[in-house]
């Protein structure tokens, strides 16, 4: 189904009110900044009875009603989305979150290190086995990418922080 069909069908579902669909283009705009073309357009193709009315569910919701609320902007949501998917050990949504967040316009990409620090606040408020597992995801799809900078054994160890 098109994108042009999935907006018709959300104009007859929501007869006499223009909202749903007008948040279901700004929704799908804010997704593909996001998540990327690449994967909307595999997610949208994937689509079926069963499935369709999710997929214009989250996007009118998630992707419009909150990540295209102004306050907090693109990088912060990112943040935040990362260490909640870590939170409930949502696995698959980090990954997906890491590789958008990587492939991200310049203005809410982040770096490596912005995931790492992500992923060690997680070993604190999430646990130990949550970050080494977030580290094994992350560091993958950083080595696919040709991001992840070799180990240099000879470099010093990081001093400890004040007050420790």
């Amino acid at each position: 189904m098109t994108d042009s069909r999935i907006t018709a069908a959300a104009d007859a579902t929501t007869a006499g009110t223009a909202a749903p669909a007008e948040g279901y283009a700004s929704g799908l705009v804010n997704r593909r900044r996001i998540l990327g073309d690449a994967w909307v357009d595999k997610s949208l193709a994937n689509r079926n009875g069963f499935n369709a009315e999710f997929q214009e569910l989250i996007t009118r919701h998630a992707w419009n009603d909150i990540w295209g609320r102004p306050a907090l902007g693109d990088r912060t949501r990112r943040f935040m989305v990362l260490s909640m998917m870590l939170g409930i050990h949502a696995y698959e949504e980090f990954a997906l979150h890491v590789r958008a967040a990587l492939d991200g316009p310049a203005e809410s990409r982040l770096t490596p290190d912005d995931i790492k620090e992500v992923i060690m606040m997680a070993a604190i408020y999430c646990g130990v086995p949550v970050a080494n597992h977030a580290f094994g995801i992350a560091g993958g799809i950083l080595r696919e990418k040709g991001l992840l900078a070799p180990f240099d054994a000879s470099a010093p160890a990081p001093a400890p922080a004040a007050g420790t």
